[in-house]
């Protein structure tokens, strides 16, 4: 098939292993499975310089050479910058860690890392000129298609389980495209979108089911390696519903171990759920490649409520491969976690976010993860877009009660 797309030199079913052209447009493989990004990862050694590769104010632009968008003109981005590695120090000291850390992806463009994925999934639908989307989103994913679709001129079709949060929603509206709720799961909305395919002559971009949102996804690897100084940490905690980010994040570390940029120590990869919405938990605890769809879904981090996700075996894949573990806490644990890290360290988790908190302290506490390892937490989005905690308390001007402020 030659060099196509820069360095990209076919797409590869993700089960099957058969090779794809990847001038055309996909979804899933024949065979159902995702498609993944290959490249021809021995010319880029001899071509590319890691140094020259670092991080700058284009973000996750600053590894386009290792991305799919080969023209810049097709590139769709809304300022995706690289986001923070935040340490929790108090936080740590509850369980005497001294190296837990959380990336705050909340600070991309729609304030979650949803913005990743469909930053290059939307510059590929430019590159191939698609111009009508569709995707089932528990909102933030929603929220980033809208915002990058409309951004690009395109018509943009989002549906949503009916108790995603309102912020969203009305987020995913103002933005341009059209959104409606639906009386089911995330899963049920990926069916409209799949039933309404040719009918309705859109593309779909729901996770996995092409191959570009996970290449987005990986630049959360290349990122966090170089703000590591090339290495990574000793495990990664992160919020798994379609798991997208997971699945990239441990292809980015192969691509870049084949590049010579990295060795090949590797992170335990460990995938949170609630309890109330644990697929993969299950099936990781049971042993199975599979993960069978998970009934009467409920938590308060909408982002992982994904009753089944297409991609289970390769996050199962490499939660085994890494030496991790799946882990579900409840919800609330996971309020419990987002409130001290706030209170201790000043730094605001969503709810998806605070669940990774909530899965390191009973991890550490049951014996699956020293407190002394080099961890991180991935906070998903703002928590800017959930419910907070009420406030009650007020002051009357004509008798300010200062005992009362004191002891506050």
């Amino acid at each position: 098939m030659g060099i196509t797309m820069g360095y990209v030199t076919h797409l590869e079913c993700s089960a099957t292993g058969e090779k794809f052209d990847p001038n055309t447009v996909h979804n899933l493989s024949p065979a159902g499975k995702p498609l993944l990004v290959r490249y021809d990862l021995e010319r880029m050694r001899a071509e590319l310089d890691r140094d020259a590769q670092t991080l700058g104010p284009d973000g996750l632009w600053s590894y386009a050479a290792l991305l799919p968008v080969d023209d810049p003109a097709h590139r769709v981005s809304l300022g995706e910058i690289a986001t923070p590695l935040l340490p929790l120090p108090r936080t740590g000291a509850r369980l005497n860690a001294a190296r837990l850390w959380t990336k705050d992806e909340g600070r991309l463009p729609t304030g979650s890392f949803k913005a990743r994925g469909m930053a290059l999934a939307v510059s590929m639908a430019k590159r191939f000129g698609l111009t009508r989307l569709a995707i089932p989103t528990n909102g933030n994913a929603g929220a980033a298609m809208a915002a990058y679709g409309r951004a690009a001129g395109m018509e943009v079709f989002v549906f949503c389980p009916e108790e995603t949060p309102d912020v969203n929603v009305r987020e995913i509206a103002l933005q341009g495209a059209k959104v409606w709720r639906v009386n089911g799961q995330i899963d049920q909305c990926g069916a409209i979108v799949r039933d309404g395919k040719e009918r309705m002559g859109w593309f779909d971009v729901s996770t996995l089911k092409e191959p570009y949102r996970i290449e987005g996804k990986k630049t959360m690897g290349l990122e966090l390696a170089e703000q590591l100084g090339w290495n990574v940490p000793d495990a990664i905690l992160y919020p798994t519903g379609g798991g997208t980010g997971l699945i990239g994040m441990w292809k980015a570390f192969d691509e870049l171990e084949a590049l010579g940029w990295i060795g090949p120590k590797r992170p335990k990869m460990i995938a949170v759920q609630a309890t109330g919405c644990a697929p993969i938990v299950r099936a990781w605890q049971e042993g199975t490649e599979h993960a069978t769809r998970w009934e009467n879904a409920a938590t308060v981090a909408s982002g992982i409520r994904v009753p089944q996700a297409v991609g289970d075996f390769l996050i199962l894949r490499a939660v085994r491969d890494s030496g991790g573990f799946a882990i579900a806490v409840d919800d609330d644990a996971i309020m419990a976690a987002q409130a001290d890290a706030a209170r201790d360290d000043g730094v605001l988790l969503g709810p998806e976010g605070a669940a990774t908190l909530a899965a390191w302290r009973a991890a550490v506490g049951n014996g699956q993860l020293d407190p002394k390892a080099h961890t991180v937490l991935f906070n998903c989005g703002t928590p800017l877009k959930y419910p907070m905690p009420p406030v009650s308390r007020s002051l009357n001007l004509d008798a300010i009660d200062w005992d009362a402020i004191a002891s506050a």
